[in-house]
C-alpha cells in the first residue's frame, strides 16, 4: 500500500518513499510517499471549491451526508480492522477506534439534526429585547465560516482522532485539511480512500496529507480558518505559537495528553463492589490500546490506609493480562504504536523510577515494540512534582496516598490541568465534595458506584455527547459535544433591528415581526407551502363559569382557584379563573381545522407559559405562526416524506393581553421526495 496525499482533487503519486513498520511483526506495512506538496493551493482549492458547497446546504442535509458516510464506512469496517491490527491493537482496542470513530459521525449528525436549524446557519436560543417598545431586538444566530479546518492528529487513533474532528467540521459548512500521523498512517488513509470513493461529500470537502511534518500550511491560514490538534503539549504549543497564527487570530484548538487520575473513595473498602469497580478501571486503562489513549489513568489516588489492598489487586488482575499478537483472541495487550514509541516509554518510566518505588512489573522480557504493564508507588506525592508532570505514554500508573478529601483534590488538581478525573465511591457527599473540588481542573469527570456501574462507558472514553478536553496542561481546548462541536466550528454573530427584518434575514418569525395571514387554513397546506411568518387569527370565545366546572369534572383537576370561590377569593387572583390548561385547550379547539389534510398529528409542546389569568367572562383568541420549518427524513416503515413544523401561538384576551404563549411541533406531509429519503430506503 502507497499512502499518497490527496490535494486539489487528485492523488499525488510521487514523493520521497518512508516505510511504515508493522508494530507486530516489525515488517513495512506500507509506504508513505511523502511530497513537496502546494500547501497554498491546498488551502484555497478548500475555501474556494468546497466551502461554497457545503455552505448553501443547510446543517441538516450536511448532517445527513456525515450519516450517509459513517453507513458506508460502517459495511467495510473489517477491512479496517485488518489493518489496525499492525498498529498494535487487539480487536476491543480497534472497536474504540474504528466503530467508536465511525459512531461519533452517527452521534453527531443525529445531535445537529435534533437541536440544530435546519438552515444554512444556525439560529441559537430565543431573541433579546433590546428596547421597551419591543421594536429594536437582538438575535444570535451561528455561520458557517469562510475557510478551511486543518486537523492534525495523533498516531494512537488514527480512525477516531480523525472522524470525531471531520463530522462537526463538515456539518458546520467547513472542509477540511487531514494530517494524521505517520505512524498508523496507513489505517487513516484506507479510511480516507473510502471517503473519496463514496463520492458523498462535494469534492474538495476533505483532503490528505502524507507527511511527517506539514511543511509550511500553517503559513497560508487565515482568520476565517482553523487548526485542530492532537498529540504532545510541547509540539501543540509550538504550533499554537506560529507567527501567521498569532497574526491572524486562527483558532486553534489544542487538546494534549494529561496526567489524568482516578481516586479511590475514603469510604471504600475491599469488600465493597466500588473496591473491585475501582482495580478494574485502573488495570483496564492501563492496558486497552496498550496505555496510549490520552485519557489513561496515569496517577491512582487512594487513601493512605488502602495502598497495599490497592497494590495487591492491581497485581493480581494484572497478572491476567496475556501480552502478544493482537490478532490472536486471547491477547489482552498488544505492543505499543512503534519501537519509537517503546523507547521514549521506557525512558519515562525509568525517568519517574529515580522518585518512585516499582511496585509491578511483569517482566516478559519482551522485545521490539512490546512491553508489560508497571505499576509505581509514590509515598510523597506532593513533595515529587515528576509525578505530575511526566507522562510515560504506556501501560502504567504511579499510586498515591491521600489522608482527606482535600487531599484527595489537591493531588488531582495538582497535575495543573487533565482531560479526566474519575471518583469511585458509594458515598454521595464525598461525591459532591471531590467532584466540585476538581471540577476547575478537569475537562471531564466520572463518578461511579454500583448503581451506573453495569452501563458506565468508562473512564477513557470520550463519547460524542459530551465534551472532550481539559484546561491547562491538557491543551485548554474543547471537541464533541454532540451539537456543541458543530458550533464550535461556526462564527456566533449577533445580529440587531427590527423583528420583522431579523425574522426575514434568519428565516425564524421572532415575536413582534409582521406576519402575513394565510388562506387556506394553514392545516391544509403542505410543508412546502408554508412560509415562516404565515398566521391564522381565529374566532374568539368568552370562558363562562359552567366552561371551568366542566373541565374540572373531565379532568379532575379541582384546585381550589378554580373550584372554591371563597378560596379563590384569598388567592393571589381574588377570583375564580380559569385552569391554563382550560386555555390550552380551547385555543387548540379554535386554531385546528377538523377536515383530513396534511396535518398528521401534535408532535410537541414548547415553552409554554400562562402569562395572565382567565376569568370567566374574559374572551380569548389564538394566533397561530409558523415559527420554523425542518425536514424529516422518510423512514423505509413511513407512509409518507413529512417535516415537522414549529408554530408560534399567542393567545390574548379582550384587552389584547397574551394570557398563554408556547410553541407546538406538528408533523406534515411534504408534497416532495428528496435524495435523503431514497438513500433511507435503500438502507
Amino acid at each position: 500500500m502507497n499512502v499518497r496525499s490527496y490535494i486539489k482533487g487528485e492523488w499525488i503519486e510521487q514523493g520521497e518513499e518512508k516505510e511504515l513498520i508493522s508494530a507486530v511483526t516489525g515488517n513495512t506495512v506500507a509506504t508513505m510517499l511523502e511530497a513537496d506538496l502546494d500547501y497554498k493551493g491546498t488551502c484555497e482549492y478548500a475555501r474556494q471549491q468546497a466551502g461554497p458547497i457545503l455552505r448553501k446546504l443547510s446543517i441538516h442535509e450536511r448532517a445527513f451526508k456525515i450519516k450517509f458516510l459513517g453507513q458506508y464506512l460502517m459495511e467495510r469496517k473489517e477491512d479496517y480492522y485488518k489493518l489496525s491490527t499492525h498498529t498494535g491493537a487487539t480487536r476491543q482496542d480497534s472497536w474504540i477506534d474504528i466503530e467508536g470513530g465511525i459512531g461519533s459521525m452517527f452521534t453527531l449528525s443525529s445531535k445537529s439534526r435534533i437541536e440544530l436549524s435546519d438552515l444554512p446557519y444556525h439560529v441559537e436560543g430565543d431573541h433579546e429585547r433590546l428596547s421597551r417598545k419591543g421594536t429594536f431586538v437582538g438575535q444570535h444566530i451561528c455561520v458557517p465560516r469562510h475557510g478551511v479546518a486543518v486537523h492534525i492528529n495523533a498516531f494512537n487513533f488514527p480512525v477516531w482522532g480523525m472522524l470525531e474532528k471531520l463530522a462537526p467540521a463538515i456539518i458546520s459548512g467547513m472542509p477540511a485539511i487531514i494530517k494524521p500521523s505517520p505512524t498508523g498512517s496507513y489505517l487513516a488513509y484506507k479510511v480516507f480512500k473510502d471517503m473519496i470513493a463514496s463520492e458523498i461529500l462535494p469534492e474538495g470537502s476533505i483532503q490528505f496529507i502524507a507527511a511527517d511534518k506539514p511543511g509550511d500550511l500553517l503559513d497560508h491560514l487565515t482568520s476565517q480558518d482553523s487548526v485542530a490538534f492532537t498529540g504532545s503539549a510541547s509540539t501543540g504549543q509550538k504550533l499554537k505559537a506560529h507567527p501567521n497564527i498569532v497574526a491572524n487570530n486562527v483558532r486553534f484548538n489544542l487538546e494534549a495528553d494529561s496526567l489524568n487520575c482516578s481516586i479511590l473513595g475514603s469510604d471504600v473498602t475491599p469488600d465493597m463492589e466500588e473496591f473491585d469497580l475501582f482495580i478494574k478501571e485502573v488495570a483496564n486503562e492501563m492496558t486497552v490500546k496498550t496505555g496510549q489513549k490520552c485519557t489513561a489513568i496515569r496517577r491512582t489516588i487512594v487513601p493512605e490506609e488502602r495502598v497495599d489492598d490497592v497494590v495487591e489487586a492491581l497485581k493480581t488482575r494484572l497478572k491476567k493480562t496475556t501480552i502478544g499478537d493482537p490478532a490472536k483472541k486471547e491477547t489482552r495487550m498488544g505492543p505499543l504504536a512503534s519501537s519509537l514509541q517503546a523507547d521514549r516509554f521506557e525512558e519515562q518510566v525509568s525517568d519517574l523510577m529515580e522518585m518512585t518505588e516499582s511496585v509491578y512489573s511483569n517482566g516478559q522480557g519482551l522485545e521490539g515494540a512490546f512491553t508489560d504493564p508497571k505499576v509505581l508507588l509514590c509515598r510523597q506525592p506532593f513533595e515529587v512534582d515528576e509525578v505530575h508532570k511526566v507522562e510515560a505514554f504506556g501501560p502504567m500508573t504511579t499510586v498515591m496516598p491521600y489522608t482527606s478529601n482535600q487531599e484527595a483534590i489537591d493531588l488531582a488538581n495538582k497535575a495543573d490541568g487533565s482531560l479526566v478525573g474519575s471518583l469511585f465511591t458509594a458515598d454521595d457527599d464525598i461525591a459532591g465534595e471531590i467532584t466540585l473540588g476538581c471540577a476547575p481542573y478537569h475537562g471531564r469527570f466520572m463518578v461511579v458506584n454500583r448503581d451506573c456501574a453495569d452501563e458506565s462507558t468508562g473512564h477513557g472514553s470520550p463519547m460524542p455527547h459530551m465534551v472532550h478536553g481539559g484546561p491547562g496542561h491538557a491543551g485548554g481546548g474543547e471537541e464533541l459535544g454532540g451539537a456543541r462541536a458543530v458550533i464550535h466550528n461556526m462564527q456566533r454573530v449577533a445580529l440587531q433591528g427590527s423583528p420583522t427584518t431579523l425574522t426575514a434575514i434568519t428565516n425564524q418569525y421572532i415575536k413582534g415581526a409582521k406576519t402575513k395571514e394565510t388562506e387556506p387554513h394553514p392545516f391544509q397546506q403542505f410543508f412546502e407551502d408554508l412560509e415562516v411568518g404565515e398566521a391564522r387569527t381565529t374566532d374568539t370565545h368568552t370562558v363562562t363559569e359552567e366552561d371551568i366546572e366542566r373541565f374540572a369534572d373531565l379532568s379532575g383537576d379541582e384546585f381550589y382557584a378554580h373550584t372554591d370561590p371563597d378560596a379563590a377569593e384569598r388567592s393571589l387572583f381574588g377570583e375564580i379563573v380559569a385552569h391554563g390548561y382550560f386555555v390550552l385547550s380551547r385555543a387548540a379547539g379554535l386554531f385546528v381545522h377538523p377536515d383530513e389534510g396534511p396535518v398528521m398529528l401534535n408532535y410537541g409542546l414548547e415553552n409554554l407559559r400562562f402569562t395572565q389569568p382567565v376569568a370567566p367572562g374574559d374572551t380569548i383568541q389564538a394566533k397561530l405562526i409558523v415559527k420554523r420549518k425542518t425536514v424529516r427524513q422518510k423512514k423505509a416503515k413511513d407512509k409518507f416524506p413529512f417535516g415537522i413544523v414549529y408554530w408560534d401561538v399567542e393567545v390574548t384576551n379582550q384587552d389584547d393581553e397574551i394570557v398563554a404563549e408556547y410553541t407546538i411541533l406538528t408533523l406534515i406531509k411534504r408534497r416532495e421526495v428528496l435524495d435523503m429519503d431514497i438513500f433511507e430506503e435503500k438502507e
